[in-house]
């Protein structure tokens, strides 16, 4: 038995089975959010290391399981958390709010996109060409990544490529490629090694994570993919198919050209090469 004022001070607290219970938070998720400073607990018993919650924690509690509910991350939790409230914590559920509509819109998108499918109506028809590649010199840079994270992994890898250029006045010579180098499918969840690269008008000797490199020549099985990148998959079955069917052999990754941008037109007006080298 505890005495003393400490004693009277954990009669009043809620053990940490009783408070996972109270606050649908499993015991391990709250020694989780102690040790991620989010939810620290009023007391810990310095003999057993057993934690003590005060009752009017559980507000506090449930904001944490309504915000991992909606997936904020833990980190913008804590942050929000430390705000308090306000306009700044109003600013930042907002911007949340915000990523949570377009992460909806984009799954609405896919979905439009798989009843087409399903019902073969308004997919696009893939015309696929032979085309010899020139060799072409690059500023790259090698990330990993997986189709869901994809999109992020490109515009840090353009970013550090288009700083690496400035520094030495160099302008980019032509439209943005990435190089997919994995020989598995790359999906939401399998990660492999992708090359960013913007193509320049000479060699050049790199530093650090951007490097100058070559793209080499060859001839490659070519087509146009019209639309939003998360559609882009028929385009890679019709060319894999098409170089089966003609007798051909891959002769390494595939590359995506992006002709122009997000920024600079719709997401249905965005046109994208997919050039398979074969031999």
């Amino acid at each position: 038995m505890v005495g003393g004022r400490e004693g009277r001070e954990v009669d009043d607290l809620l053990p940490i089975g009783r408070f996972s219970k109270a606050t649908r938070l499993s015991v391990k998720a709250l020694r989780h959010y102690d040790e991620l400073g989010l939810l620290r607990p009023a007391f810990v018993d310095p003999s057993s290391g057993y934690r003590y919650y005060r009752p009017a924690q559980a507000n506090q509690a449930e904001a944490i399981r309504i915000l991992r509910s909606v997936e904020m991350p833990l980190e913008e939790i804590g942050e929000l958390l430390a705000e308090a409230g306000g306009e700044p914590a109003a600013k930042r559920l907002h911007r949340h709010r915000e990523r949570l509509e377009a992460r909806l819109a984009e799954q609405r998108r896919m979905l439009a996109f798989l009843q087409r499918l399903l019902d073969m109506e308004d997919v696009m028809p893939y015309e696929v060409t032979v085309r010899e590649l020139p060799a072409q010199p690059v500023a790259a840079t090698r990330t990993v990544s997986n189709l869901r994270e994809i999109s992020t992994a490109i515009s840090d890898g353009v970013h550090a490529i288009l700083a690496e250029l400035g520094a030495r006045g160099i302008e980019p010579a032509g439209p943005l490629q990435v190089v997919y180098h994995a020989t598995e499918v790359l999906d939401s969840e399998t990660s492999a090694p992708i090359e960013i690269c913007l193509p320049v008008a000479a060699p050049f000797q790199g530093t650090g994570e951007v490097y100058g490199t070559e793209l080499a020549g060859g001839p490659a099985a070519v087509t146009l993919h019209r639309g939003p990148y998360t559609e882009i998959g028929p385009a890679y079955h019709t060319v894999s198919g098409w170089v089966q069917d003609h007798g051909h052999e891959l002769a390494g990754g595939p590359r995506e050209v992006y002709l122009n941008a997000p920024g600079e037109v719709t997401e249905a007006d965005l046109q994208t090469e997919v050039q398979w080298p074969i031999r």
